[in-house]
Protein backbone atom coordinates (compact mmCIF):
# COMPACT_ATOMS: atom_id res chain seq x y z
CA UNK A 1 0.00 0.00 0.00
CA UNK A 2 1.52 3.64 -1.15
CA UNK A 3 -0.29 6.83 -0.89
CA UNK A 4 -1.80 6.93 -3.85
CA UNK A 5 -3.48 3.49 -3.61
CA UNK A 6 -4.43 5.07 0.04
CA UNK A 7 -6.03 8.00 -1.42
CA UNK A 8 -7.87 6.25 -4.21
CA UNK A 9 -9.66 3.70 -1.69
CA UNK A 10 -10.23 6.83 0.55
CA UNK A 11 -11.80 8.51 -2.20
CA UNK A 12 -13.91 5.40 -2.79
CA UNK A 13 -15.61 5.73 0.45
CA UNK A 14 -15.72 9.28 1.23
CA UNK A 15 -17.06 10.59 -2.15
CA UNK A 16 -20.24 12.59 -1.80
CA UNK A 17 -22.05 14.52 -3.76
CA UNK A 18 -22.12 17.80 -1.15
CA UNK A 19 -18.46 17.13 -0.68
CA UNK A 20 -15.25 18.02 -2.33
CA UNK A 21 -12.45 15.88 -1.91
CA UNK A 22 -8.64 17.55 -2.89
CA UNK A 23 -5.16 15.40 -2.90
CA UNK A 24 -2.46 17.87 -2.12
CA UNK A 25 0.26 15.54 -3.69
CA UNK A 26 3.32 17.65 -2.60
CA UNK A 27 1.96 17.43 1.59
CA UNK A 28 0.77 14.04 0.66
CA UNK A 29 -2.57 15.10 2.24
CA UNK A 30 -6.27 14.70 1.46
CA UNK A 31 -8.67 17.18 2.73
CA UNK A 32 -12.26 15.93 2.90
CA UNK A 33 -14.92 19.33 2.80
CA UNK A 34 -18.69 19.96 3.33
CA UNK A 35 -20.28 21.82 0.97
CA UNK A 36 -22.45 22.45 3.47
CA UNK A 37 -20.81 24.07 6.13
CA UNK A 38 -17.20 24.72 4.70
CA UNK A 39 -15.28 23.01 6.94
CA UNK A 40 -13.64 19.58 6.81
CA UNK A 41 -11.21 17.52 7.74
CA UNK A 42 -7.00 17.10 6.45
CA UNK A 43 -5.64 13.26 6.89
CA UNK A 44 -1.96 13.08 6.80
CA UNK A 45 -1.88 9.82 4.23
CA UNK A 46 1.42 8.64 5.57
CA UNK A 47 0.78 8.72 8.66
CA UNK A 48 -2.65 6.22 7.55
CA UNK A 49 -0.34 4.21 5.56
CA UNK A 50 1.47 3.43 8.62
CA UNK A 51 -1.31 2.32 10.48
CA UNK A 52 -2.49 0.49 7.55
CA UNK A 53 0.53 -1.79 7.48
CA UNK A 54 -0.04 -2.54 10.71
CA UNK A 55 -3.38 -2.79 11.29
CA UNK A 56 -4.68 -3.62 7.37
CA UNK A 57 -8.50 -2.97 6.45
CA UNK A 58 -9.53 -2.07 10.62
CA UNK A 59 -6.97 1.27 9.54
CA UNK A 60 -9.04 2.48 7.15
CA UNK A 61 -12.78 1.64 8.54
CA UNK A 62 -11.41 3.60 11.72
CA UNK A 63 -10.53 6.25 9.63
CA UNK A 64 -13.43 6.59 7.76
CA UNK A 65 -15.73 6.36 10.91
CA UNK A 66 -13.46 9.33 11.87
CA UNK A 67 -14.15 11.45 8.73
CA UNK A 68 -17.39 10.62 8.52
CA UNK A 69 -18.61 11.35 12.46
CA UNK A 70 -16.43 14.25 12.52
CA UNK A 71 -18.02 16.03 9.27
CA UNK A 72 -21.37 14.81 10.76
CA UNK A 73 -20.51 17.08 13.91
CA UNK A 74 -19.18 20.10 12.49
CA UNK A 75 -22.99 20.12 10.51
CA UNK A 76 -24.96 19.46 14.13
CA UNK A 77 -25.97 22.59 16.15
CA UNK A 78 -24.19 22.46 19.55
CA UNK A 79 -26.94 23.66 22.25
CA UNK A 80 -25.66 23.68 25.61
CA UNK A 81 -28.00 25.70 27.98
CA UNK A 82 -30.90 22.51 28.67
CA UNK A 83 -28.03 19.83 27.59
CA UNK A 84 -25.73 20.24 30.17
CA UNK A 85 -25.24 16.59 31.06
CA UNK A 86 -23.97 16.43 27.75
CA UNK A 87 -20.84 18.08 28.00
CA UNK A 88 -17.75 16.41 28.94
CA UNK A 89 -13.63 17.07 30.03
CA UNK A 90 -11.46 14.91 27.36
CA UNK A 91 -7.72 14.99 27.74
CA UNK A 92 -5.48 15.45 24.57
CA UNK A 93 -1.75 15.49 24.09
CA UNK A 94 0.59 18.68 24.28
CA UNK A 95 0.51 18.91 20.98
CA UNK A 96 -2.83 18.49 20.06
CA UNK A 97 -4.51 21.79 17.72
CA UNK A 98 -5.53 24.57 19.71
CA UNK A 99 -8.04 25.90 17.90
CA UNK A 100 -10.76 24.51 15.04
CA UNK A 101 -9.38 24.76 11.22
CA UNK A 102 -11.10 28.17 11.04
CA UNK A 103 -9.10 29.79 13.61
CA UNK A 104 -11.44 29.85 16.29
CA UNK A 105 -9.72 28.53 19.58
CA UNK A 106 -11.28 25.59 21.58
CA UNK A 107 -11.92 25.63 25.48
CA UNK A 108 -8.30 24.57 26.90
CA UNK A 109 -6.95 23.98 30.48
CA UNK A 110 -3.72 22.88 31.71
CA UNK A 111 -2.97 19.62 32.93
CA UNK A 112 0.46 17.74 32.73
CA UNK A 113 3.47 19.04 30.97
CA UNK A 114 2.66 16.19 28.69
CA UNK A 115 -1.45 16.73 28.54
CA UNK A 116 -4.34 19.13 28.18
CA UNK A 117 -7.91 19.38 28.75
CA UNK A 118 -10.52 20.35 26.01
CA UNK A 119 -14.21 20.25 26.43
CA UNK A 120 -16.57 18.10 24.70
CA UNK A 121 -20.04 18.10 23.24
CA UNK A 122 -21.39 14.51 23.47
CA UNK A 123 -23.55 13.52 20.68
CA UNK A 124 -23.98 9.88 20.81
CA UNK A 125 -21.48 8.25 18.76
CA UNK A 126 -18.97 11.14 18.24
CA UNK A 127 -18.97 14.38 20.23
CA UNK A 128 -17.35 18.15 19.26
CA UNK A 129 -14.94 19.81 20.89
CA UNK A 130 -16.34 23.05 22.60
CA UNK A 131 -14.85 26.39 20.99
CA UNK A 132 -15.12 30.49 21.89
CA UNK A 133 -17.80 30.79 18.58
CA UNK A 134 -19.88 28.32 20.70
CA UNK A 135 -19.07 29.58 24.24
CA UNK A 136 -20.24 32.79 22.67
CA UNK A 137 -23.40 31.74 20.91
CA UNK A 138 -24.62 30.38 23.75
CA UNK A 139 -23.49 33.27 26.21
CA UNK A 140 -21.73 30.92 28.71
CA UNK A 141 -18.55 31.65 31.15
CA UNK A 142 -16.01 29.32 30.40
CA UNK A 143 -16.00 28.33 34.02
CA UNK A 144 -19.43 26.93 34.14
CA UNK A 145 -18.30 24.06 31.34
CA UNK A 146 -15.32 23.47 33.57
CA UNK A 147 -17.83 22.80 36.49
CA UNK A 148 -20.22 20.80 34.47
CA UNK A 149 -18.18 18.47 32.61
CA UNK A 150 -15.97 17.76 35.93
CA UNK A 151 -19.09 16.68 37.84
CA UNK A 152 -20.89 15.10 34.37
CA UNK A 153 -17.26 12.91 34.40
CA UNK A 154 -17.43 12.04 37.75
CA UNK A 155 -20.65 10.51 36.81
CA UNK A 156 -19.14 7.61 34.75
CA UNK A 157 -18.72 4.33 35.35
CA UNK A 158 -15.44 3.76 37.10
CA UNK A 159 -15.39 -0.48 36.62
CA UNK A 160 -11.84 -1.58 36.20
CA UNK A 161 -10.55 -5.05 35.00
CA UNK A 162 -7.46 -6.33 37.06
CA UNK A 163 -4.24 -8.21 35.75
CA UNK A 164 -1.68 -9.58 37.09
CA UNK A 165 1.91 -9.40 35.96
CA UNK A 166 5.38 -10.27 37.94
CA UNK A 167 4.26 -9.97 40.83
CA UNK A 168 2.40 -6.49 39.71
CA UNK A 169 -1.19 -5.46 39.47
CA UNK A 170 -2.53 -3.26 36.41
CA UNK A 171 -6.08 -2.25 36.29
CA UNK A 172 -8.14 -1.21 32.52
CA UNK A 173 -10.66 0.81 32.41
CA UNK A 174 -11.98 0.61 28.71
CA UNK A 175 -15.67 1.00 27.97
CA UNK A 176 -15.15 3.03 24.64
CA UNK A 177 -17.48 5.71 25.63
CA UNK A 178 -15.22 7.83 24.48
CA UNK A 179 -14.47 9.62 27.64
CA UNK A 180 -11.85 6.50 29.50
CA UNK A 181 -9.06 8.57 29.90
CA UNK A 182 -10.88 11.36 31.03
CA UNK A 183 -11.22 9.48 34.30
CA UNK A 184 -7.74 10.77 35.17
CA UNK A 185 -9.33 13.70 36.03
CA UNK A 186 -11.94 12.03 38.80
CA UNK A 187 -9.71 13.10 41.76
CA UNK A 188 -11.72 10.55 43.88
CA UNK A 189 -11.89 7.57 41.67
CA UNK A 190 -8.14 8.08 41.41
CA UNK A 191 -7.67 8.69 45.50
CA UNK A 192 -10.06 5.40 46.16
CA UNK A 193 -7.39 3.64 43.38
CA UNK A 194 -4.41 4.57 45.69
CA UNK A 195 -5.96 3.01 48.95
CA UNK A 196 -5.70 0.00 47.46
CA UNK A 197 -2.03 -0.06 45.77
CA UNK A 198 0.46 -1.16 48.12
CA UNK A 199 3.51 -0.16 46.08
CA UNK A 200 4.27 2.57 43.59
CA UNK A 201 0.77 4.07 41.93
CA UNK A 202 1.28 4.79 38.04
CA UNK A 203 -1.57 6.09 35.73
CA UNK A 204 -1.13 5.90 31.57
CA UNK A 205 -3.35 7.51 29.36
CA UNK A 206 -2.04 6.34 25.91
CA UNK A 207 -5.51 7.12 23.77
CA UNK A 208 -8.29 8.22 24.68
CA UNK A 209 -10.01 5.07 24.89
CA UNK A 210 -8.24 3.63 27.75
CA UNK A 211 -7.30 4.72 31.22
CA UNK A 212 -4.19 2.10 32.79
CA UNK A 213 -3.49 2.07 36.37
CA UNK A 214 -0.57 0.10 37.87
CA UNK A 215 0.20 -0.83 41.21
CA UNK A 216 4.10 -1.05 40.93
CA UNK A 217 6.03 -3.56 43.21
CA UNK A 218 8.95 -4.29 41.47
CA UNK A 219 11.02 -2.87 38.86
CA UNK A 220 9.53 -5.11 36.26
CA UNK A 221 6.41 -3.92 37.26
CA UNK A 222 7.55 0.03 35.67
CA UNK A 223 8.82 -2.11 32.17
CA UNK A 224 5.62 -3.90 31.77
CA UNK A 225 4.20 -0.57 32.05
CA UNK A 226 6.22 1.18 29.25
CA UNK A 227 5.89 -1.39 27.06
CA UNK A 228 1.58 -1.74 27.76
CA UNK A 229 1.45 2.41 27.29
CA UNK A 230 3.65 2.47 23.88
CA UNK A 231 1.67 -0.63 22.23
CA UNK A 232 -1.65 1.18 23.09
CA UNK A 233 -0.45 4.32 22.18
CA UNK A 234 0.78 3.27 18.92
CA UNK A 235 -2.61 1.75 18.35
CA UNK A 236 -5.05 4.12 19.04
CA UNK A 237 -6.94 6.06 17.32
CA UNK A 238 -6.80 9.20 19.90
CA UNK A 239 -3.20 8.96 20.72
CA UNK A 240 -2.14 11.17 23.86
CA UNK A 241 0.89 10.05 25.62
CA UNK A 242 3.37 6.98 26.03
CA UNK A 243 4.71 8.67 29.11
CA UNK A 244 3.11 7.62 32.47
CA UNK A 245 2.57 9.61 35.50
CA UNK A 246 3.24 8.76 39.18
CA UNK A 247 0.54 9.77 41.43
CA UNK A 248 1.44 10.87 44.98
CA UNK A 249 -0.26 13.15 47.22
CA UNK A 250 -3.04 13.70 44.47
CA UNK A 251 -0.76 14.94 42.13
CA UNK A 252 0.50 13.44 38.35
CA UNK A 253 3.72 14.03 37.69
CA UNK A 254 5.30 12.66 34.34
CA UNK A 255 7.60 9.92 34.17
CA UNK A 256 10.02 8.74 31.56
CA UNK A 257 10.20 4.64 31.60
CA UNK A 258 12.87 2.89 29.67
CA UNK A 259 11.89 -0.75 29.06
CA UNK A 260 14.34 -3.40 29.02
CA UNK A 261 12.87 -6.59 28.84
CA UNK A 262 10.19 -7.83 26.53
Amino acid sequence: MDSNKMVRELKSRLTREDRVLTYDRKKDKLRIESKLTGKGITLSIGGVVSKWHNEKEKAIDEIVYYVEEGLRAMEDNVQLTDHEKKIFPVIRSSSFPKEAEEGVPFLIDDHTAETKIYYAYDMGTTYRLIDKKIIEKEGWKPERIREIALFNVRSLSTMVKEDHVAGNIFYFLNTNDGYDASRILNKGFLNEMEKKISGTMVVAVPHQDVLIIADVRNNRGYDVMAQMAMSFFASGRVPITALSFLYENGELEPIFILGKNK
